[in-house]
């Protein structure tokens, strides 16, 4: 159980949240999904129970993902969910004593995104909330040696965003973020077999085809599975077979302008830094990561060695466990000053 001078690491994700706490490592992974009652905006379910819920409800309840693109979409649901998450965390201890949480944002967030991120985690249980960049994060989670003076580029590819940046001595030297993750590949999907099929599929189906069929460039394979959902002509379910090479197309826009955004910042990166990166190489996080042939497509164009670190999914959450085990990295890394405890 959580003590007094105990703390949480939040990965606050678009398509998924994981919780790190402090000398247990990540305790918790679930899909950032709530399911409400329609009148009375009351949670009844969060997660994963919740997640078997999208497109299957009644018309009672509502199934809904409460971030948008990295950020709040809904403030209320949000602090319900990260309420119910950190109690799971904390156990009976959290009646008594509440954690200090370091929750990840989105390096290209507003301060009012910011500021109700924060503010979600404390009015959740938290006796305060600090906020460290996830670019930062995914650099410490993937083993990247930033308090030494030298480049390091890591590129976090999320469900809603894409967080660029370049770190050396231990702060972040230049970086962007672009609102496509994702997410954004599996409405792409959605798009194109409704474009192609008049077949509407559901976000869960579309996120299954991105994982079986998709990719980034050609692989030499030519997969093919069944998808079913409603024909928007006669309303009656339907199955179509799609293969890889339409998904690859589908998904290529959204692709292309993350590696656009990665050569922008390769621009703006100071030449002696520039050139550490060549040496040392471009690391993936995220979970677009795993996406097949996406770390081959940034290095043609970019014409950089690039890693996909060994766990790429929770490179974010790992790299805010570390930062909690020593207080005075947390206030160094930190925006915001951090009371003692």
């Amino acid at each position: 159980m959580l003590g007094l001078g105990d703390r949480l690491g939040i990965d606050l994700g678009t398509s998924n949240i994981v919780v790190y706490a402090r000398g247990r490592g990540i305790i918790l992974r679930e899909p950032c999904v709530v399911a409400i009652e329609r009148r009375t905006r009351k949670v009844l379910a969060v997660g994963q129970e919740a997640q078997g819920m999208l497109g299957r409800t009644p018309g009672n309840i509502i199934a809904l993902r409460p971030l948008r693109d990295g950020v709040i979409a809904d403030y209320s649901i949000t602090r319900e969910m990260l309420a119910h998450l950190i109690s799971r965390a904390c156990g009976l201890t959290g009646r008594f004593f509440r954690p200090l949480v370091v929750i990840c944002i989105p390096s290209g967030a507003t301060g009012v995104e910011r500021r109700a991120a924060l503010d979600a985690a404390r009015a959740g249980g938290a006796r305060d909330a600090v906020p460290i960049e996830e670019p930062m994060a995914a650099a410490i989670g993937a083993g990247l040696p930033i308090a030494m003076p030298g480049g390091n580029m890591v590129v976090d590819i999320g469900g809603g965003t894409t967080d660029v940046a370049v770190i050396s001595l231990g702060g972040i030297v230049v970086s962007d973020s672009v609102r496509i993750g994702g997410n954004h590949l599996d409405e792409a999907i959605t798009r194109h077999v409704k474009r192609v099929y008049n077949l509407d599929i559901g976000e869960r189906t579309a996120e299954l085809v991105k994982i079986q069929l998709g990719s980034a460039i050609d692989t030499g394979g030519d997969e093919q599975m069944e998808v079913r959902g409603r024909d928007i002509v006669s309303g009656l379910p339907k199955m179509v077979r799609i293969n890889s090479a339409e998904i690859r197309e589908a998904m290529a826009e959204d692709i292309m302008q993350i590696i656009e955004r990665v050569k922008t910042i390769l621009e703006r990166t100071p030449p002696e830094l520039a050139a550490d990166i060549i040496e040392r190489g471009i690391t993936l996080t995220g979970g677009v990561a795993l996406l097949g042939g996406m770390d081959r497509l940034l290095e043609l164009e970019t014409g950089i060695p690039v890693t996909v670190a060994d766990d790429p999914i929770s490179s974010v959450a790992v790299g805010t466990g570390r930062v909690l085990e020593e207080i005075d990295i947390l206030r160094q890394l930190s925006p915001e000053p951090i009371r003692r405890y």
